[in-house]
Order: C-alpha cells, then structure tokens, then sequence
C-alpha cells in the first residue's frame, strides 16, 4: 500500500522536499491527555506494551491529535531483556526495575536470544494493526535499544546516574560483556526483522546511555554492536540515536544507516561537518524549550529550521518530549516546522 505522506522517507533518501518532515520521540504517551485514559483502563504500563490492540491505539493518537509525519510504535526498549529471560517491572514515577540481574557466568546461562515468535509476537502484531488502521497515512517507525544500553540495564537493575555496576563489567569482565552484549545483539536483529516484516517502514536504534562511556569503551562496546545491527537491517532505512555520543560522531559515518539522530547538546553546523553530506541528521530541539511561550518555540524551532537547512533534515527533539508539557505548546512545534519554508 503506497504511503499518502511519505514526506519522512523520501528526506531519508536524500531527495528535495517540499518541507521538512517532524515527529517527536515519546510522541505516543504521558502528554497526551487521551493516551493517559487509555493507560488508566489497565493495570500497568507493561500490559499496555504486550496488549496489541491498545498499543496501536496509542501509537496512532499523536498523528490524529498532533499531526506527525510518522507514527512510532508503542513499546519499550526493555522488552529485549525480559524476551531473554531477565523480566522487568515498571516503577510508577521512579522507572523500570529489574529483580534479577546478570553478574555472574551463571545468571548468563539462564538467559537465551530471543525468540521472536514466542515471546515477543505481541509487538509486530502491534505494528500489523497500526499499519492497517492508519491505511498508509503516514510511515511507521520501529525501533529498540543499543545493545550497551540495554546491557547496562540488565547488569544495574534500574536507571542510574552512573551505571557504575555495569561500566565495572566492562573493566573487570569484558569477556562476559561482550558475550552478553552478543546475546542482546542477535535477539535485537531478529526482533528488528520481525518488525519491518509486520510493515515497519524504518527502524530506530536509542543508544540512551552513550554518554556515559569513556570514547575507548564506547568503540569497543558499543559501536560494533550497533554496526552489526545495521548491516544486517537491509530492507528500511535506520537511525541511530546515541544520547551523549559526541567523541564518536565522527565513527558513525561509516554506520550502515541513513540517519543520525543529534541529542540537543550537539552542534548542528559541526555535526553536519563531521558526518558528512550522505546522511540525514534528526533532532535536537531541547525539549525544555517546550516549557516556553509559544512566541519563544516558534522562534527556537526557526532558528533550527534554519540551522539544519532545507535537504537531509528530519526535526525533532533532542531527546524525549517530558511528561509535563502542554499538548498545545508541542503542537506549536509542529505547526511551526510544517509552515516553515526554506527560502
């Protein structure tokens, strides 16, 4: 089924557009009023994940309610782990948190790649029914979590402002890192695969924790783990966000993706230097920037609009949009990409 807006894939490719195409991370959730009585009729935030029919609903809101260029699937990038044998709860207010966690050779053996089918069917056939109810209104975005960042999750066993439990793996054990790091790899691959066969039309890679690794740990374990991934995603376009990634922005020109996603620390113009002319650059608005009066997002979104320039360019955000903002206040980001013209 040929896409009525397929704005974002052909800016992928590189081709001339008539504007600039806009979705927002987190687009699907907390600020939207109506995503939240969904999540009320349920009994937690993982069961709206695993129940197909209400991620989609979820999923297809910010592009009735906000007017998005894509759709992004409603899920979570900790359904990796949990698919491996390492389940997770999520923490009202405080985050994921995972009971068990991988210290040991033995908590290793416990854990199997994942299989697809069996248990992790229920987010390409979210996708399934996304793609059908939107009738080729807009793309449909897949994604999952870098390997590192996931690793970091299933070593800590919650979010963290260090991570030092899993960063002194990496120094003390890097053979059961990269062992384990293999493991998310594989299952991240097929899960990618099962997405784009439901009708993901490209698919994102969140490196959320990046940042928090020295540039010669994130080279040697995290870079060629996503590089992988990559390679073996042939059929859609990828993207990768690596949050705090700036030492190696220069090593993800050579990444077999179409798009790098920028985190609202990175210069645009010495970005775009670094990774050339031959891929798209997404972002990297700040999303505090929401919090102000509408005359001030209109004249940041502009000055990014800009900044970025006409070709290669998808706008969004630098990172996730918060909780607290104003449905109103996002959609003035939106309206001012959609109306701008590159003169």
């Amino acid at each position: 089924m040929p896409l009525k807006n397929d704005l974002l894939l052909r800016t992928i490719r590189g081709e001339q557009t008539e504007r600039t195409p806009v979705w927002l991370m987190r687009q699907a959730g907390r600020i939207l009023p109506e995503y939240r009585a969904v999540r009320d009729e349920l009994s937690s935030f993982i069961e709206l994940v695993q129940t197909p029919e209400r991620a989609a609903e979820v999923t297809i809101q910010p592009v009735d309610l906000l007017g998005v260029d894509a759709a992004i699937i409603f899920s979570d990038i900790l359904v990796i782990p949990e698919a491996m044998g390492l389940p997770y709860e999520m923490v009202e207010n405080k985050g994921p948190y995972f009971p068990q966690t991988i210290r040991t050779e033995n908590d290793l053996k416990k854990l199997r790649v994942a299989d697809i089918s069996e248990n992790l069917a229920y987010t390409p056939e979210a996708i399934r029914l996304v793609k059908q109810e939107l009738d080729g209104r807009v793309p449909v975005i897949g994604f999952a979590g870098a390997p590192w960042t996931i690793f970091a999750y299933m070593v800590e066993g919650t979010g963290s402002k260090t991570f030092s439990k899993a960063r002194a793996m990496l120094y003390n054990r890097a053979d059961m890192a990269h062992q384990l790091l293999q493991m998310i790899t594989d299952s991240t691959i097929a899960y990618l695969k099962a997405q784009i066969q439901a009708g993901a039309d490209l698919v994102q890679i969140f490196d959320s924790w990046a940042g928090i690794l020295p540039a010669a740990h994130y080279h040697h374990f995290s870079l060629p783990y996503i590089a992988q991934i990559c390679k073996a995603i042939t059929s859609v376009p990828v993207t990768v966000f690596a949050k705090g990634a700036y030492a190696s922005l220069p090593d993800m020109r050579s990444l077999a993706c179409q798009t790098i996603g920028l985190d609202w620390n990175m210069d645009i113009a010495e970005a775009r230097k670094v990774i050339g002319p031959d891929k798209t650059l997404q972002g990297n608005l700040d999303p505090a920037a929401l919090y102000a009066d509408f005359a001030t997002i209109k004249k940041l979104t502009t000055d990014m609009l800009n900044a970025f320039g006409p070709r290669r360019y998808i706008a969004n955000l630098g990172h996730g949009v918060y909780p607290d903002i104003d449905p109103d206040k996002v959609r003035c980001f939106i309206d001012t990409v959609k109306e701008h013209r590159h003169h």
